[in-house]
């Protein structure tokens, strides 16, 4: 085998190495990218379980405390919007509505503590306790779905990744962020 042949063999080995790679990062940016769209999904359970806890609050508010009406519709307003935007991938919009719909549901709690007769209701005391159980999973699940978005991000900027990214139209993630400093806060429950 003359020096041609040594230079062949050695160029389709650097090929199939090449090759090698771009399936490789190829590979890494579908898992990422599944990772976020599974997590998504873990929160998009999380806020459904919400928006169904949502009318059994409203109507059990409704009957102590009907001054509060406007605040009430609001709740429901928000959560029919909520509602409309899901299931479906992340956007702004959805975090915008989910945010806002969170800062209410506090505001809500807040101003329920003044109700003694409401909040001696075991009905209620149930639906509070599971509302601030299922704020906190909603949290968890949006801290999980943070964290994928973070990791599949960095794959796409990130040098090479970032060009296998652009080769196949890979787009950034979008994380989900509470616009509301209120609504950073789970509601309060108190008895």
């Amino acid at each position: 085998m003359g020096s041609l042949g040594i230079v062949v063999v050695i160029g389709f080995v650097l090929a199939i190495v090449a090759v090698v790679i771009v399936i490789g990062m190829y590979n890494a940016l579908v898992k990422a990218r599944a990772h976020v769209r599974e997590s998504w999904s873990n929160v998009d359970t999380e806020l459904q379980r919400r928006h169904d806890l949502i009318p059994n609050l409203v109507s059990t508010v409704k009957g102590y405390a009907s001054h509060e009406k406007d605040l009430l519709e609001r709740v429901v307003a928000l959560r029919e919007k909520a509602e409309s935007l899901r299931p479906g991938d992340a956007t702004g919009e959805q975090m915008a509505v989910e945010s806002e719909l969170g800062s209410v549901l506090g505001q809500l709690s807040v101003r329920l503590e003044a109700y003694p007769d409401l909040k001696a209701s075991d009905n209620f005391k149930q639906l509070q306790t599971e509302l601030a159980h299922t704020e906190d999973r909603v949290q968890q699940a949006l801290r999980y779905y943070n964290a994928n978005v973070r990791v599949y991000n960095v794959k796409i900027e990130s040098v090479p990744t970032n060009i296998i990214a652009g080769m196949f139209n890979f787009e950034l993630a979008e994380h989900f962020e509470l616009k509301d400093e209120a609504a950073r806060d789970a509601p309060k429950v108190a008895f």
